[in-house]
C-alpha cells in the first residue's frame, strides 16, 4: 500500500475499534479503493449493500486524509448527517482541522485544499451549464449515486407554471388573445382527462401543436423561453400536472434519457459513485448505460454478511395475485396480523401499499385499533409509530425515520404502466426496440427493495412480502435474489416477534 492508503487503513482502523462502531465487513477495504481512487484520479463504481451511517466512514476518512482538495455530492439530509455526526467524530480523532466547506461558503474556489459538500443541483448546474465553480480535474465522491438519474431528470425538467401566462400576457400585450386562447384550451383539455393517482398527464398532438404555435407567434426573449426550446428538442417528455387542491395546471418537459448528458461529464475530473444498490450485476452495467458511464471502469459490489445483516422474510404461498378481488381483504387480515404481533415493541412499523383508496383504507382499519400510532405518510412519527405510506414516500423520507423493526410490502414496486410517465418511458424503450421489463421496470422494482430494506439489515428486522407474484412469476428469483441474505419462512412465526 503506498502512504495515502496504508494511513487510511490504519486510522479508520483504529477509530472503529475505540469507537466501537457496528461491524461492517467491507469498512477497510472499501476506504482503501476510496484512496486510491483520490491518489491517482481513477474512477470506480462501489455497491455497498448499506447504509450511509455505516459507509460514510469508509469515504470520509479518506477524504480527510488526502492532500488533495476534494469534492463531494451529498443530498441536504445526508450533508447533515455527515456535518453533525460522522465528519466531527472523525476529525476530533485525526486531530485535524481540514477545512469544511458547503455550497454556501464556497463562492471562489481559489486554491482550497479542503473538503467542499455541495447538493447534487449545484453539482450538476455546474457540470452540464459549464459555470467553472469547481477545477474539472477534481476528485469527486458521489454518495447515493443510486438516485444521480432522478436528480439529473429533475434538474433538465423545465416547468411552465400558472403564473407564467401572466408574465407572457405582460411581454406580449398585443397577442394576448391568443395567450389567454391556448391558456384556457389547455386547462379545459387538461382537468377533462380521467382522474388518476398521479395527478399527471401527457400532452397529445393537438395539445403540442397548440403550445409551438404560440412560441412561433411569440418568438423572441419571452419568460421560460427555455420550455419552448426543450420541448422540441429530441426525446422530451411533454407532460402536464395538476394541483389536486387548487386545480391549477403546471406543463412540464423532461429527458426520456440523462446518459446523453451526463457521458461528457465523466471525461472531465475523477469520480467515485457510490450507493447501497445500484444494479443487480457485480459490472452495474444497466446502470453505468443508463447514466452514460460507459468507459472500462472498477466496480465493487459488497455483499451484506451473511450472519449479521440477514433479514427474517415472511412470504405466504398461495395468496391472492394483487389483481384479483380477494387481494384487498387477504392484505387487511395480514397486515394486521402482523402488526398485532410486534405492536408491543417501541420501535417503527412501516406499511408500504401504492394503491392510494388501499392505503387509506388500511390506514383506517388500523387507526380503529391502534388509535394515534398510526399516521399516513407523515414523516412525525412516534418511535412506535405504525406508518403507511407508498414507496415513493419512504423511498425519498426513509432518512428521516427510525429504523422499523417490520417492513411490510403489500406489493412490488413495479413501476405502474398506468402512470403516464411510465408508460411514455416504456414506450421510449420499444421505440428503441429495447427490453423495457429487464431495463427498466425490473432493475427500478429491484433498486427500491433493496434501498428499502438495507436499514433492517442493521437489526435484522422482519420483511414481510404479500405480493406472490414473487412465487410466481419469472422474475420472482431475481427479486429473492435481491434480497439476499435472510431466513426465509411462509407461515408467522411468533418468536420473531419477541423482545
Amino acid at each position: 500500500m503506498t502512504l495515502l492508503e496504508a494511513e487510511v487503513h490504519t486510522s479508520l482502523r483504529a477509530f472503529l475499534r475505540q469507537q466501537g462502531l457496528p461491524l461492517w465487513d467491507h469498512h477497510l477495504t472499501m476506504a482503501r479503493l476510496v484512496s486510491r481512487g483520490l491518489r491517482l484520479g481513477r474512477s470506480a463504481v462501489i455497491q455497498t449493500g448499506s447504509t450511509i451511517s455505516r459507509y460514510g466512514y469508509s469515504y470520509l476518512m479518506p477524504a480527510l486524509l488526502s492532500d488533495r482538495p476534494v469534492l463531494l455530492v451529498a443530498s441536504p439530509p445526508i450533508q447533515e448527517k455527515l456535518l453533525i455526526g460522522i465528519i466531527p467524530k472523525l476529525q476530533e480523532w485525526l486531530k485535524t482541522d481540514k477545512a469544511i466547506w458547503t455550497e454556501k461558503e464556497a463562492l471562489t474556489w481559489d486554491n482550497f485544499q479542503g473538503l467542499l459538500i455541495v447538493s447534487p443541483q449545484t453539482w450538476l448546474s455546474d457540470r452540464l451549464e459549464k459555470q467553472g465553480r469547481f477545477p474539472l480535474d477534481i476528485p469527486t465522491l458521489i454518495d447515493s449515486a443510486d438516485e444521480l438519474e432522478e436528480w439529473t431528470r429533475e434538474y433538465l425538467t423545465s416547468t411552465f407554471s400558472p403564473h407564467h401566462w401572466q408574465q407572457l400576457q405582460n411581454t406580449y400585450p398585443a397577442s394576448g388573445n391568443l395567450i389567454q386562447e391556448v391558456c384556457l384550451y389547455l386547462k379545459k383539455s387538461t382537468l377533462s382527462h380521467p382522474k388518476n393517482p398521479y395527478h399527471c398527464y401527457l400532452l397529445n398532438q393537438e395539445e403540442y401543436e397548440s403550445l409551438q404555435h404560440l412560441g412561433e407567434v411569440i418568438n423572441g426573449d419571452f419568460p421560460v423561453k427555455q420550455f419552448w426550446e426543450q420541448m422540441s428538442a429530441k426525446n422530451q417528455l411533454l407532460w402536464a400536472s395538476i394541483d389536486p387542491n387548487t386545480q391549477n395546471f403546471f406543463l412540464h418537459s423532461s429527458p426520456l434519457e440523462v446518459a446523453s448528458t451526463l457521458e461528457p461529464i465523466w471525461q472531465q475530473s475523477p469520480v467515485v459513485l457510490m450507493g447501497g444498490f445500484l444494479d443487480a450485476d457485480k459490472a452495474a452495467t444497466t446502470y453505468r448505460n443508463t447514466i452514460g458511464l460507459t468507459d472500462d471502469i472498477l466496480c465493487l459490489k459488497f455483499s451484506p454478511n451473511r450472519q449479521n445483516e440477514l433479514i427474517k422474510l415472511y412470504i405466504r404461498d398461495r395468496l391472492p395475485m394483487p389483481n384479483t378481488p380477494e387481494f384487498q381483504k387477504v392484505i387487511f387480515d395480514q397486515v394486521y396480523r402482523l402488526v398485532a404481533l410486534c405492536c408491543h415493541r417501541p420501535q417503527l412499523i412501516i406499511i408500504l401499499v401504492d394503491d392510494v383508496p388501499l392505503k387509506a383504507q388500511v390506514g383506517t382499519t388500523l387507526a380503529a385499533e391502534f388509535g394515534s400510532r398510526v399516521q399516513v405518510e407523515k414523516t412525525q412519527v412516534p418511535n412506535n409509530g405504525i406508518l403507511i405510506s407508498g414507496w415513493d414516500f419512504w423511498h425519498h423520507h426513509h432518512e428521516e425515520l427510525p429504523i422499523p423493526q417490520l417492513l411490510v410490502m403489500a406489493t412490488l414496486p413495479i413501476p405502474s404502466l398506468e402512470n403516464p410517465l411510465v408508460a411514455a418511458r416504456v414506450d421510449y424503450y420499444k421505440k428503441n426496440h429495447k427490453d423495457w421489463f429487464r431495463l427498466y421496470l425490473l432493475p427500478t422494482a429491484l433498486n427500491m427493495i433493496q434501498r428499502a430494506v438495507m436499514p433492517l439489515r442493521e437489526c435484522q428486522g422482519v420483511v414481510a412480502l404479500l405480493d406472490n407474484r414473487v412465487n410466481y412469476r419469472s422474475y420472482g428469483s431475481r427479486i429473492l435474489s435481491a434480497l439476499e441474505p435472510y431466513a426465509k419462512i411462509n407461515y408467522l412465526d411468533v418468536s420473531w416477534f419477541e423482545d
